[in-house]
């Protein structure tokens, strides 16, 4: 069964032309002010089991009538939202059985087998539009429900306090992460400051002809998101990472794959073909287990790592989580995964990995939090990981402990950066996982030709590269927020240096400069005041402004304005040094746009 709510101020609908199964109706109109719109579609799979179907469907029905605070329901009759619907006799049976289970509260059912006219107008809260697949199974509840977790503060000489007990003044931050994980929600009230700085900025923006979290991103957003894609592909290809690709689908009873959905609770995209179900992939993960599957590995090859940038991951998460680029339903995810023959060698390379990420996170120039989750019994065992970790890090970082395992891994840690509206999202990730080498029938050959499993590190190093975007917007809205003058890393800069000629006079000098800069380097040479070509430029958060006129030519000196305020003279040569020294060893893509701003599109 598919159901679609829609919390409302009111909706009006009316019986126009019956079909052949439609019931009889005494009064074709209906108004219903302030309610819960439960648009359903009753599907095949759900006549096998008729009576859980239902039962699950309303208690689904109450959890989101309560949440929303309108004991008011409307079930109504919608068949679009399934291509696989049950027969209009057992469909009218589940709708009416539906609302006889829903006596305590105020519902009603629009007519079955009418063809209907309605109207209706949705509140617009982040509540107010949810969608759920119901089945005959018994819900399941989370592994975040059942299993108990403690969170602790770890600070650097070794120490592990309760996070409760611990004493937060001089970390403030921490402090955020810390509430965050005890009683944080993805659910927002409103829009994070980062949406208007995408927007305005013309990086990225809302497509409106796509399912909601997709997104169409700009030439000058398409410009960061492909260099931060190559640099953490850089980072994992130097680390002796084999680069694979896979699908983006996969069978849906795939016998390995099935379990594995089981154990993560992603929400799922569907597609047909054939009459087969197939989801798409919210992960790299099924794609590189199942290559891993298939090889012939020794235990002189481990550690061995697959690395996929993964352009397309899907995940239909709820409408009231989707803010920006912080949460999306298709994101690009740098997925690697690292066999390893034992825990010793997983440890290392567990270091390893967090010791990259922090170089990662070092080149976005972020403030971040470290959180370590453990499996208790593993931490007891290797206390010298989350030891060195803190040590290495500098500062008190937070623990999570659960008492059982936790789905698949026993050992994990996250970086995590706090937005304008003191919500925390993770970037870099690595986990140590001991069940899908198993489950995959992953094997190495150990030295005395014995098949064994391989631990499995998960690993990117950068986290969702959407998400980095938002993590870096994020941060300049703080940094605006407190007076501040926001900017880019210099690599990731569309402009890195803009020249403004006094007159067209000296565009040709402008262009022969521009040429030589090494740097992504464009021209203003619109009709415009100077002073306004200048603010123009410092609210594109351009790294390196210069106005270039007679006492520039003449005197062979560049008037460098840089985002800090200072203004530096240069000669050519010295600015080349400059930017080289500024790039370093990033990735470099040319300009995005036009050179000269006359010859540009306007894209909002």
């Amino acid at each position: 069964m598919k159901l679609l709510f829609i919390h409302s101020d009111y909706i009006e609908y009316e019986a126009k032309e019956k079909l052949k199964f439609a019931e009889e109706v005494k009064e074709k109109k209906h108004r219903i002010d302030e309610c819960l719109v439960v648009f359903t579609a009753v599907e095949k799979d759900d006549e096998k089991n008729p009576e859980a179907v239902v039962k699950n469907a309303v208690r689904e029905i109450k959890d989101v009538s309560d949440k929303v605070k309108t004991k008011r329901i409307v079930i109504y009759p919608y068949a679009h939202l399934s291509s696989s619907l049950a027969s209009p006799e057992n469909a009218k049976k589940i709708l009416v059985e539906m609302e006889e289970s829903l006596r305590d509260y105020d519902a009603v059912r629009a007519p079955f087998g009418w063809y209907k006219s309605f109207k209706l107008s949705c509140k617009g809260h982040p509540l107010s539009e949810l969608s759920r697949e119901i089945t005959a199974e018994e819900k399941k509840e989370t592994a975040e429900k059942k299993i108990k977790s403690y969170l602790y503060v770890l600070t650097p000489d070794g120490k592990l306090t309760e996070a409760e007990k611990f004493d937060f003044k001089k970390y403030e931050e921490l402090k955020i992460l810390y509430e965050y994980e005890k009683g944080g929600t993805r659910t927002v009230s409103k829009e994070p400051k980062h949406v208007e700085l995408m927007q305005k900025m013309g990086f990225v923006d809302y497509e409106p002809a796509s399912d909601p979290g997709n997104l169409r991103w700009y030439p000058k957003g398409a410009l960061i998101k492909k260099l931060l894609e190559r640099h953490v592909t850089n980072i994992c290809l130097s680390h002796n990472a084999m680069q694979v690709e896979t699908p983006i689908m996969y069978d849906y009873k795939h016998p390995a794959l099935c379990k594995y959905l089981e154990k993560f609770p992603a929400r799922q995209y569907i597609v047909k073909s054939e009459e087969k179900e197939y989801f798409l992939r919210f992960a790299a993960c099924f794609g590189q287990y199942l290559i891993a599957h298939d090889a012939k590995i020794s235990y002189r090859a481990l550690p061995v790592k697959f690395y996929e940038l993964t352009h397309y991951s899907f995940r239909r998460e709820q409408r009231g989580e989707l803010t920006g680029l912080k949460r999306l339903r298709a994101f690009t995810m740098p997925d690697m995964h690292t066999l390893c023959a034992d825990t010793a060698q997983a440890k290392d390379e567990f270091m390893f990995q967090f010791l990259l990420s922090t170089e990662w996170m070092e080149s976005l120039n972020l403030k971040y939090e470290a959180v370590l989750r453990f499996v208790r019994s593993f931490y007891d065992e290797n206390k010298d990981v989350a030891a060195e970790i803190a040590k290495k890090i500098g500062k008190p970082v937070l623990v999570e402990m659960w008492d059982e395992k936790y789905f698949y891994f026993v050992a994990k840690f996250e970086f995590n950066i706090s937005d304008s509206q003191k919500k925390c999202s993770a970037l870099s990730t690595v986990q140590i996982d001991v069940e899908n080498s198993e489950r995959f029938d992953i094997t190495y050959v150990d030295k005395n030709g014995e098949k064994k499993y391989p631990l499995i590190l998960h690993a990117s190093i950068s986290g969702g590269i959407d998400r980095c975007l938002y993590a870096i917007l994020e941060h300049q809205a703080k940094r605006i927020e407190k007076g501040g003058k926001p900017d880019l890393p210099f690599w990731l800069a569309p402009t890195q240096i803009r020249i403004i000629p006094v007159s067209d006079e000296f565009l040709k000098d402008c262009e022969d400069i521009a040429d030589q800069t090494n740097a992504r380097t464009d021209i203003d040479d619109r009709e415009e005041k100077i002073g306004r070509k200048i603010r123009d430029a410092e609210k594109e958060w351009i790294n390196m402004i210069i106005v270039y006129g007679e006492k520039e030519k003449k005197s062979k000196t560049l008037p460098v304005r840089k985002r800090s305020g200072e203004i530096k003279n240069y000669s050519l040569d010295e600015l080349k040094k400059e930017v080289e020294k500024e790039l370093k060893d990033y990735p470099y893509a040319p300009m995005p746009l036009p050179r000269m701003l006359s010859k540009r599109i306007g894209f909002r």
